[in-house]
């Protein structure tokens, strides 16, 4: 695979450094060993005769210039080649240190030669995001672990009603039609809370695990949300609120349908789960060269900003009071997060005055 010019750039930057200051020292000892020549020339018509060691010296010399001079300049390369060999040898030395320092989890900061600059920035830079990286999974692993505690704690609640009532229907021999009709509807309704909370389970130690990969397909993106809204019609009454469709009809896009039917899924449960009672959800579909723009709103507590901007986070709740009568283990949004980016798109979340807004924007495939 061919680098990138900006790449290449980045990648030959330190070797031009070393080249040019080898070429600079060069030149530089070239001209001051010609200079050197010059004067010696100069001063070689002026030597005394009578001074027999430095008349025989300077004619010796004189005699042998050439060799002299090519003797001279080839040492003096040498040792300017051996003083920059040592010199990079010393910055691969830096180099090698300083990486022992990117995997300790400090404020430390790496510091190299003012030549190393550019990978002093770039070794920082890896170890900020590493140390980012870390307390991330870090903080994302302590949220999970608390929800699996909160979880297993939680089980116990709805099996022990349904023990309570089942022992009740099977000891109490005189019972009216309507009190068994009441037991049963209450064990069900905490079965089916013991059903969610398993499925937690799965999800939480599957999300891990699991990599997404997509299966296009034409879809009428109107009769999918329709048939979304509809299936959530009894969640809708249980807790009195209603929902509202604004889209054309007959939108077709280009996505994995199971996939894309699960974020709306996900996005109407917690517009539910949020909203106040007696409050509308509120569904629109804006289409046009680019794609499609998917909206979703509904009325319940405003959002502070740090939260928002953590809503997406695996295992992130925003309420962790609130799993026993919500559920869900946090990972509803992450996972929707990372199928609308797998489809090329985005989602983003805002809230205020009461609001809270969920935006997906869907390419055109």
């Amino acid at each position: 695979m061919k680098l990138s010019k900006e790449k290449k750039k980045m990648k030959y930057k330190l070797t031009k450094k070393l080249i040019k200051r080898l070429y600079v020292s060069l030149v530089t000892f070239s001209f001051s060993l010609f200079l050197l020549l010059i004067i010696f020339l100069e001063l070689h018509g002026l030597t005394d005769p009578t001074d027999n060691f430095l008349y025989n010296t300077s004619m010796f010399i004189w005699n042998n210039k050439f060799v002299a001079f090519v003797l001279t300049w080839g040492l003096g390369v040498l040792i300017i080649f051996i003083f920059c060999w040592i010199e990079t040898l010393k910055y691969l030395d830096e180099i090698i240190l300083a990486t022992k320092d990117i995997y300790t989890v400090d404020e430390k900061i790496i510091e190299l030669p003012e030549e190393l600059n550019d990978v002093e920035k770039d070794m920082n830079l890896i170890k900020t995001n590493l140390k980012r990286s870390q307390e991330n999974a870090k903080e994302a692993e302590q949220r999970k672990n608390d929800l699996v505690v909160y979880l297993a704690h939680d089980l116990k609640t709805p099996l022990t009603s349904i023990i309570g009532y089942l022992t009740l229907l099977r000891d109490e021999i005189q019972i009216s039609e309507e009190q068994r009709e009441r037991y049963l509807s209450i064990s069900l309704g905490k079965a089916k809370r013991l059903e969610d909370l398993i499925n937690e389970f799965f999800e939480i130690t599957r999300f891990n695990f699991t990599t997404l990969t997509l299966d296009l397909n034409s879809v009428n993106l109107t009769r999918m949300i329709e048939q979304n809204v509809y299936e959530f019609k009894p969640i809708f009454l249980e807790k009195g609120l209603n929902c509202t469709i604004s889209v054309a009809p007959d939108i077709m896009i280009k996505c994995d349908v199971d996939k894309l039917q699960r974020v709306l899924d996900n996005l109407l449960r917690n517009a539910v789960n949020y909203s106040f009672s007696g409050t509308t959800i509120e569904i629109s579909v804006i289409q046009n060269n680019d794609g499609v723009k998917l909206k979703v709103l509904n009325h319940g507590n405003t959002i502070a900003k740090e939260k928002l901007s953590r809503i997406f986070e695996q295992f992130y709740r925003l309420d962790a009071a609130r799993i026993t009568q919500n559920g869900g283990a946090g990972l509803g949004l992450a996972i929707s997060k990372e199928i609308v980016e797998l489809h090329g798109g985005t989602i983003s979340a805002f809230s205020e005055n009461e609001t809270i807004i969920f935006e997906v924007a869907i390419p055109a495939l």
